[in-house]
């Protein structure tokens, strides 16, 4: 009782929330070693798997109406069978409000829920990296007949794709330099000779996404 153990359980509080943490950001054999080493108490991967899947975890609710929502997403690797190989998967975070932050595996539908049952402003400033992935579930927020969603591409992966179409840097710095005046139709001029697979691609990106409000986003990822 002392050490606040519950009952049938060899592990401390303090312990399991070590385990938690090295077991979300590695996977649970890593986690058993960095326990051991750390700790000199040996905490099995299985045990490492079962704590996790035992925890409830909430996502946060807004204490305020929500106007801004950003979305992001990834691939995480998952092991098979021995020799197997690995496969990945993909993973979608959502934060609100630049507050409140939620993580949602292989599950799209659970975060645009989870998005959905917040107080939303109309309109609603939608912040993503240009992936279709992410444009798709934006598109889900706040359905309704009379709501507006304000789609930007943030500044940080609006240069990335700039500087991955190549060329002639002066042309780029040009672009560089119209696109932070939200001047979208002659940043598209530069390119319109342009064959190369990039720059089409950064061009369809500029006409799927609103950059009217590019100035204001500049994040670092």
């Amino acid at each position: 009782m002392r050490l606040g153990l519950k009952p049938r359980s060899r592990l401390s509080p303090l312990l399991q929330k070590c385990c938690l943490r090295l077991s979300a950001n590695e996977s649970y054999q890593k986690a058993e070693i960095e326990i051991e080493a750390l700790t000199g108490v040996k905490v099995g991967h299985t045990t490492q798997q079962k704590l996790v899947l035992e925890q409830d975890f909430q996502l946060p609710e807004a204490k305020q109406a929500v106007s801004e929502v950003s979305v992001d997403g990834g691939k995480v690797r998952l092991r098979g069978q021995p020799k197997a190989g690995c496969h990945w998967r993909d993973y979608k975070t959502v934060r609100l409000q630049g507050i409140y932050y939620g993580a949602f595996f292989d599950d799209n539908q659970s975060l645009v829920d989870y998005v959905n049952s917040q107080r939303l402003v109309n309109p609603l400033v939608c912040l993503g990296d240009g992936h279709d992935g992410v444009w798709n579930l934006v598109k889900e927020f706040g359905k309704s007949e009379n709501f507006e969603r304000w789609e930007i591409l943030d500044w940080y992966h609006l240069k990335e794709n700039l500087y991955k179409v190549g060329g002639s840097l002066k042309r780029l710095k040009a672009a560089e330099a119209l696109l932070w005046q939200g001047q979208v139709d002659n940043t598209q001029a530069l390119f319109l000779h342009c064959r190369g697979k990039q720059a089409k691609n950064f061009i369809a990106n500029l006409v799927k996404t609103s950059l009217s409000y590019c100035q204001l986003c500049l994040l670092p990822g």
